[in-house]
């Protein structure tokens, strides 16, 4: 499927359907925006699993709270912007301190809402929620990534935040790729350099890898689709062996994937670490590759950061 995009919510649309089949206790919450999270399919063919609750975020969670006490275990969805910090204050009480078994399935995640504006950017969710004791913060890269990832979001017990994109972004994997809940995926070996991303920024990870191995640069690229728990094994291989690190995401630079590979890089007390993302800034209502271009999210400045630290 080379040249294909696909958002990841059509991921998570399709994986939700076949849990939902073959497992009765998987039941989806929705906060009345269905059509765009893609929990249409779910609703029609699964309506006895499948519950609305209109347009109260904060209902959500405790609704879903309630169905993991019973023994379900439900998705609620919404947009990552209300997922992460409308409904942050239940999602702290209600199902991670008791830690439920409650996934938290969000579309819009990062810049990809575009022309939707600032307001439904979400460019801090991974990092508010990342920080909640039992919480596992999961961003998948590619449509089968979804796929894959929801999938074991319902193996897991316990709290889950998944992050999909609206726009549509390039296929990089195919469905016989296998994923792991807190193990980072190698896409490319390398010796000198090594870029670290997640989500909608790895596809941008492999250009600059391209345009680097054209320069005689051999660079490592892992796909780091769990921020928490991170691959924190990934990660000081990459700090002992090379030495050099960037990281790529589509979310403010403050604790999210850069600031958690940092922490890692600290405590280690080796290695060099750039970030590129979000800029600590709001978005604004533009294309969603110029907003990429605003804050610096490109394979350019990928390639020539790569070159400046290996000077």
């Amino acid at each position: 499927m080379e040249g294909t995009k696909i958002a990841t919510r059509d991921g998570f649309g399709e994986a939700i359907v076949e849990l939902g089949r073959n497992n009765k206790d998987i039941c989806v919450v929705d906060i009345d925006i269905g059509k765009s999270c893609k929990t249409g399919a779910f609703a029609k063919e699964l309506p006895e699993q499948y519950l609305n609750v209109g347009i109260a975020e904060q209902n959500g969670p405790g609704v879903s709270a309630g169905l993991a006490t019973a023994g379900k275990i439900p998705f609620v969805v919404t947009y990552a912007v209300f997922g992460s910090l409308r409904m942050c204050e239940q999602i702290r009480q209600e199902i991670c301190y008791p830690k439920l078994n409650v996934k938290i399935a969000c579309s819009h995640g990062g810049v990809t809402p575009a022309n939707d504006g600032a307001s439904h950017q979400s460019i801090e969710d991974m990092g508010v929620l990342r920080t909640i004791p039992n919480m596992t913060v999961v961003m998948p890269a590619d449509y089968y990534a979804a796929k894959k990832l929801v999938a074991k979001a319902a193996e897991i017990s316990g709290p889950v935040y998944l992050r999909f994109t609206r726009d549509a972004i390039p296929v990089i994997y195919d469905e016989n790729q296998e994923f792991e809940i807190g193990r980072a995926v190698t896409l490319r070996e390398g010796e000198d350099i090594a870029i670290i991303a997640n989500g909608d920024t790895v596809r941008l990870a492999l250009e600059a890898e391209e345009k680097l191995i054209s320069c005689g640069i051999r660079t490592k690229v892992l796909d780091m689709h769990t921020i928490k728990p991170l691959d924190n094994e990934a990660v000081l291989d990459c700090l002992r062996k090379i030495g050099r690190i960037i990281t790529v995401e589509d979310h403010n630079i403050l604790n999210g994937l850069g600031s958690a590979v940092c922490e890692v890089a600290a405590e280690e007390g080796i290695g060099h670490v750039k970030r590129i993302g979000i800029q600590d800034q709001f978005g604004q209502s533009a294309p969603y590759e110029r907003l990429l271009e605003l804050n610096g999210i490109t394979t350019e400045r990928i390639v020539d950061t790569a070159k400046s630290m290996l000077k």
